[in-house]
């Protein structure tokens, strides 16, 4: 059993290449054939094997580990010691994880607990539950203030390799299987459907040519995320301080700074900002033309953000929440874009954009007033937008629009959707991400 543990099992499928039943069973057997099952959780620290069974998987423009959450000890302030273990942190001088798995950026610094859901919530047709982590870089800081949406998109894969549920497939859809999962951080709903083996109507899988998404090379299966009534997911409003739009205070090399922000709090907290008003913050001539890579806008950036946090309710010394984008409209209105968004995570630029902070983006496009749906308005047209807006007179069930806005971000292009019922509240977010299976095995802490 130890040598079993000590040789991870890796399985690579090329994106050009569809899963056959030979690899389907690779799958199955490779499921089955993991370390028993233990109790629900470990009871400390003491007995959590070294190495640890873990899975290694590219969720989105993510990659983390995903650990049972048996295989873990059931005292939360235990597990610093190997998270921080497995992704090589705290990396001071040079920030880059060699001693570990994590690559150095904050979209390869992730964890994902998964685990059975608990009787209350298997009783309300949730599959599975999760937790995310946040680890620290150049620091041992764990984050659990949010979610990621990115990581979020394989954890019914996760669940239905490792056997904790089977997916809900439809009689009219037996192809896609759906998985109903809940997030511990933000106590919201997130659910994912994906194309499902016609062999044994449950294995996932994944190296359809079905879509690609920026960030990413090659086409790979569709997987639609969808969080449901994400409102609120920290603060408990979608609109933290009651507007659409706040004047916040920034202190800033010395001197006092007005910006306007809006501050929305849809699957994860975020604000948004313009770009010409950050670059007002940094040049009296107020040129847009800035370079967002550069250290001096990071600082500028987190002085803004810190600010934003506090207004929210949220702490600031937190830099995992809230996120932080700042936006500009396209250069044309030819464009297809609706909005430019230059993201910030953990204090740096985003070389694409969180998903929780891009799906906050389309919600808040959608609601008037906004800095992202004044925005939106111009790049499209105000009357199209204003004719979207929910109203009672719109359609008879409870989804009275679903709109998509697509967002440019470093690496390309992203669309981002949002249903909000007749009342005016957020149904659902949602977003399509692709995955990939890339290591089995076990590993270090």
């Amino acid at each position: 059993m130890l040598a079993k543990l000590l040789t991870p099992v890796l399985m690579r499928t090329g994106s050009a290449n569809v899963l056959g039943s030979a690899s389907a069973r690779l799958i199955r057997n490779l499921s089955s054939s993991s370390p028993p099952k233990l109790r629900r959780s470990m009871k400390s620290l003491a007995a959590v094997p070294n190495p640890l069974p873990a899975t290694f998987l590219r969720g989105g423009t993510s990659k983390g580990i995903y650990i049972r959450q048996e295989h873990l000890p059931s005292d939360r302030a235990e597990w610093a010691p190997i998270f921080l273990g497995i992704m090589g942190s705290p990396d001071p001088e040079h920030g880059r994880q060699l001693n570990g798995m994590g690559g150095g950026v904050s979209s390869l610094s992730k964890v994902c607990v998964v685990g059975p859901p608990t009787d209350a919530l298997h009783a309300q047709g949730i599959d599975v539950e999760y937790t995310f982590c946040q680890v620290g870089i150049r620091d041992a800081n764990l984050d659990y203030t949010g979610n990621c949406g990115n990581l979020s998109s394989m954890i019914g894969v996760f669940a239905v390799d490792e056997g904790i549920c089977k997916p809900q497939v439809s009689p009219d859809r037996p192809e896609i299987g759906v998985v109903r999962a809940f997030n511990t951080n933000t106590s919201k709903r997130v659910d994912t459907s994906f194309p499902v083996s016609a062999e044994d109507g449950s294995t996932p899988i994944l190296d359809l040519p079905q879509v690609t998404i920026a960030g990413v090379p090659g086409l790979a299966s569709r997987i639609d995320l969808h969080f449901v009534s994400p409102a609120g997911a920290r603060t408990g409003k979608l609109l933290p301080t009651g507007g659409p739009i706040d004047t916040l205070t920034v202190d800033f090399e010395g001197k006092t700074h007005l910006i306007q922000a809006s501050l929305v709090d849809a699957t994860n907290p975020s604000i948004f900002v313009l770009t010409r008003d950050v670059a007002s913050m940094l040049s009296a001539s107020g040129s847009p033309q800035i370079n967002f890579g550069d250290s001096h806008i990071e600082e500028c950036i987190e002085a803004i953000r810190q600010s934003g946090a506090c207004a929210m309710g949220l702490d600031p010394g937190a830099r995992a929440q809230p996120k932080i984008a700042a936006l500009e409209a396209p250069a044309s209105h030819s464009e297809h874009p609706r909005i430019i968004a230059h993201a910030f995570s953990m204090g740096v630029l985003h070389k694409a954009i969180p998903m929780t902070l891009g799906l906050c983006l389309g919600v808040a496009a959608r609601i008037e007033g906004t800095l992202p749906w004044q925005i939106a308005s111009s790049a499209s047209g105000s009357q199209q937008l204003r004719d979207e807006v929910p109203g009672p007179d719109r359609c008879d069930d409870q989804y009275a629009a679903s709109d998509l806005v697509r967002i440019r971000h470093p690496s390309g292009d992203v669309d981002v959707g949002a249903e909000f019922g007749r009342d005016g509240r957020v149904m659902s977010a949602k977003v399509v991400r692709t995955g990939r299976r890339l290591m089995k095995g076990a590993v270090w802490w």
